[in-house]
């Protein structure tokens, strides 16, 4: 009888102890539903108070790692590289989630993936797709990745994923860098994407936008790059490397 229950938390995948009041009805008779599911193997416990519901098929967890991240906090989002992972333009794939939103939350591990809060770095750029996660679109996505490169795993591992983008509306790139109104990401954007304009289908208009919003402050693209043999950019005002693209086929 109490299986009755079993569907309508299939259906939502991830839930919490407040869900399984409103579908039971009372305090008592959820804290029986959590004890009795997760003693029969229906349901896992992620962290306090978000559980994840268990195939009676297949006995694995329904949710995949990015629904389970956008359900930690109420509002949290995937970021970074893992939003890159989850549109499928990840040259590699963590073990980590990249978990941004107002509320904060303390590092975990569930399933040999580890939920890793990220402070957000603005409030524009996110939206909830049909499976029910939320992650920052493709737009804000690029433009993150260039502004923490080392959170994408490093310049290559960000070339990478720019190479299998399929394109950007330059509209929200010009609005996204206005919002973030950062000098160095206009230099970082303006540099890194003239070797993807036309694959992403930027025109010279974006490149005019981001050269007129620096000065002369001359900066190192990636601190990763300090020991190597670079050039100086005179356009982006910035020490680069000597062939940016050519990382991707010498392995770095």
């Amino acid at each position: 009888m109490l299986l009755k229950y079993y569907k309508k938390l299939a259906g939502m995948q991830c839930f919490t102890r407040a869900d399984a009041e409103q579908i039971t009805g009372s305090a008592d008779a959820a804290n029986f539903l959590l004890h009795s599911y997760q003693k029969k193997g229906l349901i896992n416990s992620v962290k306090r108070n978000l559980f994840v519901v268990i195939s009676m098929e297949t006995e694995q967890v329904l949710p995949n790692r990015y629904r389970i991240a956008t359900n930690i906090t109420e509002g949290a989002y995937i970021t970074h590289h893992s939003a890159f992972e989850y549109y499928g333009c990840a040259n590699q794939v963590y073990y980590e989630v990249y978990v941004s939103g107002n509320k904060k939350f303390a590092t975990f591990e569930y399933d040999d993936i580890t939920y890793r809060y990220f402070a957000p770095r603005a409030a524009f750029g996110v939206s909830e797709k049909p499976d029910g996660v939320r992650v920052t679109d493709t737009e804000r996505t690029v433009l993150d990745g260039i502004n923490d490169i080392d959170k994408i795993g490093g310049l290559e591992e960000l070339l990478r994923c720019l190479e299998l983008i399929p394109y950007v509306d330059e509209e929200k790139m010009i609005l996204y860098l206005e919002q973030y109104n950062k000098q160095f990401l206009y230099q970082k954007s303006g540099y890194i994407l003239s070797h993807f304009k036309n694959e992403l289908r930027l025109s010279e208009r974006f490149f005019d936008i981001c050269e007129s919003n620096i000065s002369k402050s001359v900066r190192y693209l990636y601190h990763g790059i300090k020991h190597h043999s670079n050039i100086f950019d005179n356009q982006w005002q910035l020490y680069v490397p000597k062939d940016l693209l050519g990382m991707l086929s010498q392995g770095g």
